[in-house]
């Protein structure tokens, strides 16, 4: 009876220790899996979430932590976001603690920003935080100088200032602040261009804000102009005088361009002139010796005498004597 007893007993002790055995084994394994931390953080947070959501989060191989705390702060903050946005975004690449931090500032604000538009934002490398901000807070662009020459040939040099608001909604796709600037150096050189004389724009440059105003460049952009002035207006060069001088001076480097021409033609005539007449005073020289032959071959011949060559020479010696006195 004791024996049986005994056996009884130790078989007991084995069996309990088999099964506390397996409690260990299994609370091990469930620690293992299931993020407790979290789930308590969550539940003391008043964010409650399933252990089987935070289960699930781990065994996908998310960071599980990382969602949690974001989901907290934006649960905390009014703003309604899923575990499963946050989840999907940090799968995608995103930056859940910008968007939860861009959708709590917009919230704040009062500015409207969803979900998914925060996450777009994000996706496509925006600063969704900074967006949001600029939204709230008006910036200002100050433009660099832009030259413009109105019709009076005078140069003005002008600076302006435009300021803007982030618009979020045209933010995606939206062209950003280098369109602004150039499209309001358009205007400018536009206005002041079509000015009859540069005094018109000294004395009225509200010209060129209301131009900028009326015009609407900040369409299709991210941001909506608020207000526009002109900072600076200089007097620069006298373009008009300068581009007359410079064509004067281009006249005159043609006409002396013409006139060395002539001068060079002239020069070649004259020394053509020069050979021509070389080439008659050959002839001539030749044609003198000539008379000497002439008349010996005459005197050989008979076919003139003596006197009758004393007669020539005094022909001759009259005739020069006539050419001298005139």
């Amino acid at each position: 009876m004791l024996n049986n007893n005994m056996l009884n007993a130790s078989t007991n002790f084995y069996v309990g220790l088999s099964i506390v055995a397996v409690l260990i084994i299994v609370l091990a394994i469930i620690v293992a899996i299931v993020p407790i931390g979290l789930w308590f953080k969550a539940l003391f947070s008043g964010c409650y979430i399933s252990a089987t959501k935070l289960t699930g989060l781990r065994l996908r191989k998310v960071n599980a932590s990382l969602i949690v705390n974001c989901y907290i702060n934006a649960k905390k903050a009014g703003v309604e976001i899923s575990l499963q946005d946050l989840e999907t975004h940090l799968v995608a690449g995103g930056n859940i603690k910008k968007i939860t931090e861009a959708l709590i500032t917009a919230k704040t604000a009062k500015v409207n920003l969803s979900v998914e538009t925060a996450k777009a934002l994000d996706l496509a490398n925006k600063d969704v935080v900074n967006i949001v901000k600029l939204c709230v807070t008006p910036s200002v662009i100050v433009t660099n100088p832009i030259s413009a020459v109105a019709k009076d040939g005078i140069e003005l040099i002008v600076k302006a200032r435009v300021t803007i608001v982030c618009d979020i909604d045209k933010v995606l796709g939206g062209a950003n602040e280098d369109t602004i600037i150039a499209r309001i150096n358009e205007v400018v050189v536009s206005v002041v261009g079509n000015a009859k004389t540069h005094t018109n724009i000294l004395e009225n440059p509200n010209v060129i804000s209301k131009t900028i105003l009326d015009k609407k460049i900040d369409s299709a952009t991210a941001f909506n102009i608020l207000s526009a002035d002109v900072e600076e207006i200089n007097i620069g060069k006298n373009i008009g005088a300068k581009l007359q001088a410079e064509r004067a001076e281009a006249d005159m480097q043609i006409a002396q361009a013409k006139a060395e021409e002539r001068r060079s033609l002239a020069i070649a005539a004259e020394q053509e002139m020069r050979a021509r007449t070389q080439e008659k005073q050959a002839q001539l020289l030749d044609a003198e010796a000539e008379v000497p032959k002439a008349i010996s071959t005459a005197f050989r011949s008979g076919k003139i005498g003596v006197m009758d060559f004393y007669k020539m020479k005094n022909v001759l010696s009259d005739s020069n004597k006539e050419k001298l006195k005139k």
